[in-house]
């Protein structure tokens, strides 16, 4: 990506860890690619994961979503490292919020970008501003604020960003802690218009002074989280004996499964593509080893699908394995074709790819199909979805109303827009149907409990028909489930 360096980089494919996906990249190509990011002043966002992160994607639907979908993902961790090692794909080295965030504010100082810290306590986050400012004298720090602490959905989201707006930030370091930073970020990274967000935990309190980072020595062995126990053990113990336990038991199935192993040089054959008749389409046939080494020696053929102006359609039926890193090249592929209004699909998986997708946790973000044409048919559908508007049938009062598809940051504008007319007549009654909504984030719960208070406010009836269970579980971690649905029955 750097047009001055003497040799192009060496490929250096994501891999997944439990379903997310890192990328594999040093502190010094992160910093890079935060330069990069900023030279195009379009919104991005970074994810600092660890091991706790990992965990909580294992039940969080909306965190695992949002992991998929950053435009970086880097390993906050050794232990991250470690597994990467053994999967077959070595991370080069882990890059921490805490490790990179000095070197960026320095490189910040450096090139002029403007810098917002977000989140922390008061007190923290105004010593940390001030000790930033000490040690960055040149540093354009252009805010420094911690909003009341309120449940996510309940937090003042328009002052916030009219604050980053009047403060045109570059750089937006947000410290709310875990899932709670991602989440936000994910809601409004478009809206704050800041071209780069990261979350970065308890990094503002490093920063300020009011905790201390672990010595050098266990930093680089991997026992960080040793110094960190023997500071909080109260709050720390549990979740770190939790984490210890889900990704252990975790790791090892996946370790079992999709470790490198030995093939036949003919289990690399056939990987093929072909253009669909009739269509901007394109068909890609895996070989029967869909590998670290497969995916390396076939990179001009993602960076080629990356260009690709019509929908993905991936042939499963031959692969007799699969890898941690071919999953995480999937789910790259995924989001690039989601950031270009296409479609993925994969078309008759094999036994051994639908281990891998129930493995890691994948059968709900990868669209399958038993076979060509009725994949054709799901991508045309899913694309006829790509304006959840069209499917909202706007007849007379007390008809029901659909929602299908993803609710999602993106969306919600303009749903919000066509919804909450329909609330404002007299007497007014709406039943929204959930049923079809695959998929809904932090965003899509936060319109309905809107629409929620709106119709108590004119006096409308609003019923929530039969929401889905990927609904459900986005709603109850955000505890709102029994406010918007009630009780099970």
């Amino acid at each position: 990506m750097n047009a001055n360096a003497a040799a192009p980089s060496p490929y250096r494919p994501p891999i997944a860890i439990l379903g997310v996906p890192f990328d594999n990249v040093t502190t010094a190509d992160t910093l890079r690619l935060i330069g990069e990011m900023i030279a195009t002043r379009k919104p991005h966002y970074l994810v600092t994961a660890n091991v706790d992160f990992v965990v909580q994607a294992q039940s969080d639907l909306e965190l695992r979503r949002i992991l998929h979908d950053a435009h970086l993902v880097v390993a906050d961790g050794m232990p991250l490292v470690w597994a990467s090692r053994w999967l077959g794909n070595p991370l080069l080295e882990r890059v921490t919020g805490s490790g990179m965030t000095p070197l960026l504010l320095a490189e910040a100082e450096r090139r002029g970008w403007r810098v917002f810290l977000l989140g922390g306590t008061e007190r923290s986050v105004a010593q940390a501003a001030a000790a930033t400012q000490q040690r960055h004298p040149g540093l354009e720090l252009v805010g420094a604020y911690s909003p009341p602490f309120k449940p996510l959905l309940e937090m003042d989201h328009n002052d916030i960003l009219q604050r980053l707006r009047e403060a045109r930030p570059d750089i937006l370091l947000v410290a709310f802690g875990c899932p709670k930073q991602e989440k936000w970020l994910n809601m409004h990274y478009r809206d704050a218009g800041v071209p780069v967000g990261i979350g970065v935990g308890a990094t503002i309190d490093f920063l300020a002074g009011t905790v201390r980072r672990a010595p050098v020595w266990m930093q680089r062995s991997g026992l960080e989280w040793v110094f960190r126990l023997a500071q909080e053990p109260k709050r720390l113990f549990r979740r770190y004996f939790t984490d210890l336990w889900v990704f252990g038991r975790a790791l090892l199935r996946q370790l079992r499964e999709m470790r490198s192993r030995r093939r036949p040089t003919t289990a690399r054959n056939g990987m093929a593509s072909r253009p669909l008749a009739d269509t901007a389409d394109l068909a890609l046939r895996l070989p029967g080893q869909f590998d670290a080494l497969a995916v390396r020696e076939h990179e001009g053929t993602w960076t080629e699908l990356q260009r690709h102006p019509g929908n993905l359609l991936i042939e499963c039926d031959a692969v007799e394995f699969v890898d941690s890193t071919a999953f995480g090249l999937l789910i790259r592929l995924q989001k690039e074709c989601r950031t270009r209004n296409r479609q993925l699909a994969l078309v008759a998986p094999s036994p051994a790819m639908q281990r891998g997708l129930e493995l890691m946790k994948l059968t709900g973000f990868l669209a399958q199909a038993p076979d060509l044409p009725a994949a054709l048919a799901l991508v045309a559908e899913r694309n006829r979805e790509q304006n959840v508007v069209r499917s909202l049938l706007l007849g007379a009062p007390g008809e029901i109303v659909h929602w299908t598809g993803e609710i999602t940051a993106d969306r919600t504008p303009e749903i919000r827009r066509v919804t909450e007319p329909l609330l404002t007549p007299p007497n007014a009654e709406v039943t929204l149907d959930l049923s079809a909504v695959r998929f809904i984030d932090s965003s899509g719960i936060g319109l309905l409990v809107g629409l929620r208070k709106q119709a108590g406010r004119t006096g409308a009836r609003l019923n929530f028909s039969n929401p889905s269970t990927a609904v459900r579980d986005v709603a109850r971690l955000l505890r709102m489930e029994t406010y918007l649905f009630g009780n099970r029955s």
